[in-house]
């Protein structure tokens, strides 16, 4: 396969990468819409949207994107013959931000996959599982362990779970507090399937409320809308820019308890518009 497309930097870091593309590795079209999307960051998909019989072919077009354009690569799960490939061939190319590697369900599946791409590569444990749900502050705190991810669909197949967000609440929620005792950045919030735009917003408000900031998509056009919804507002970046000149200006001086909540939460949100390049007008880079 030719790979012509011409090479889109990504516009957000991983740490705070609100939007993750997961792309089918043996479709031509959808890796070049990819790379022109608005996406903060590209996941390569060699796992599940690749059948067995395909998977050498995959992983051997990932190797040759990598060699020249950036991208994340979502991995087969460890207990898997084909993870073995999938580290030693993704090993050292040059455009490898990291991998995602999915079904975690034990730290040690972590530290094997990150020892194995030679100790610097960064690695997403994507949780899909009840026993990952468990294990997920052990796997927070693991080394190579880059962020949390939470793969909803096999979730729901291994518990019998509905989609709700009321049968959702408790994963995500222990996604949250794994990567805060983890130290990481906030989890990754599974994808959002169908194309109804008032869906993927109301699921990716609420995945933000819980305290996730990202979220996996499987479709192009569903990148701006959840950029958007994990960002400041336009009004609280104004809030935040209003309370620091207050707090500036009288000093640093403490007035009640709540001050200094609120002095983390403006201080993250400023960070946060400046990582964005969101401004208190509710203006947005073009680029998002």
């Amino acid at each position: 396969m030719s790979l012509s497309a011409p090479a889109t930097s990504r516009r957000v870091s991983s740490e705070f990468a609100r939007s993750w593309l997961l792309v089918n590795t043996t479709r031509r079209d959808r890796l070049e819409d990819a790379q022109h999307s608005a996406a903060d960051q590209i996941v390569l998909d060699i796992e599940d949207a690749v059948a067995p019989q395909h998977k050498p072919e995959a992983r051997a077009t990932v190797v040759r994107w990598l060699e020249r354009e950036e991208a994340w690569v979502r991995i087969n799960d460890h207990s898997t013959s084909f993870w073995s490939d999938d580290v030693d061939q993704l090993k050292g190319l040059p455009g490898l931000t990291g991998v995602m590697l999915a079904k975690t369900e034990f730290a040690e599946q972590v530290t094997e996959t990150f020892d194995r791409l030679g100790g610097t590569t960064p690695v997403i444990g994507l949780i899909e599982s009840a026993l990952g749900i468990e294990e997920s502050p052990r796997i927070a705190s693991t080394r190579g362990t880059f962020r949390l991810a939470f793969g909803s669909g096999d979730y729901r197949r291994d518990t019998g779970a509905s989609d709700n967000d009321l049968a959702m609440a408790y994963p995500r929620s222990r996604l949250v507090v794994a990567s805060r005792l983890g130290r990481l950045p906030g989890p990754i919030d599974g994808p959002t399937l169908g194309s109804s735009r008032r869906l993927l917003s109301k699921r990716t408000m609420t995945a933000v409320g819980l305290g996730l900031t990202g979220k996996l998509c499987l479709d192009t056009a569903q990148a701006p809308t959840i950029n958007k919804i994990v960002s400041p507002s336009s009004s609280e970046t104004a809030w935040a820019t209003e309370f620091l000149e207050d707090f500036d200006a009288r000093g640093g001086t403490i007035r009640d308890g709540s001050d200094l909540p609120l002095l983390k939460r403006a201080q993250k949100v400023t960070r946060l518009s400046a990582v964005f390049n969101t401004d208190p007008n509710g203006r947005q880079s073009e680029l998002q």
